[in-house]
């Protein structure tokens, strides 16, 4: 029976000496990054800088079923480092959104360009296109709206 209350007392003093010894180790403090991996915007250790667009949200009214509708939304380098797009999306495959190529310096302003084709969209159409770049916030979002009208519908 003294088998188990030695246990017990083993299991004791090793549980203080664990608590003892890491309350005299150091915390390490965390040290802030200010890069971006490869996962989210760019190379590894690539510097973050920050974006401004004129506007995310667009409202381009109303066009006929079958035209095409170009869109553009303006942004502005608002940071020290310089900007890369490293991704553009849209929400569906009737937006074909596109980005510059070239890495945008401090102070410059470029555009995030999208064709929407309207065919088979009659109706009010919303449209997200996402942006991923070496941003403090790696992901934007940019949403327009248009209303497809069909001549069919309205006879």
């Amino acid at each position: 029976m003294k088998s188990p209350a030695i246990i017990f007392t083993v299991f004791i003093i090793a549980a203080a000496a664990i608590i003892a010894f890491n309350k005299n180790t150091p915390e390490k403090t965390p040290t802030q990054q200010v890069i971006v991996d490869d996962i989210t915007a760019g190379s590894a250790n690539q510097p973050l800088t920050s974006i401004a667009f004129k506007d995310s949200i667009l409202h381009k009214g109303k066009i006929e079923e079958g035209q095409k509708l170009d869109v553009e939304f303006e942004f502005t380098n608002t940071g020290s480092e310089m900007l890369i797009i490293k991704n553009v999306s849209a929400s569906c495959g009737c937006t074909i959104p596109e980005k510059p190529e070239a890495p945008i310096a401090p102070g410059q302003s470029g555009k995030i360009k999208a064709t929407f084709d309207s065919r088979g969209r009659a109706g009010l159409n919303q449209k997200a296109i996402t942006v991923v770049a070496n941003t403090k916030e790696t992901v934007h979002t940019l949403i327009f709206d248009v209303e497809v009208n069909n001549p069919e519908y309205s006879k």
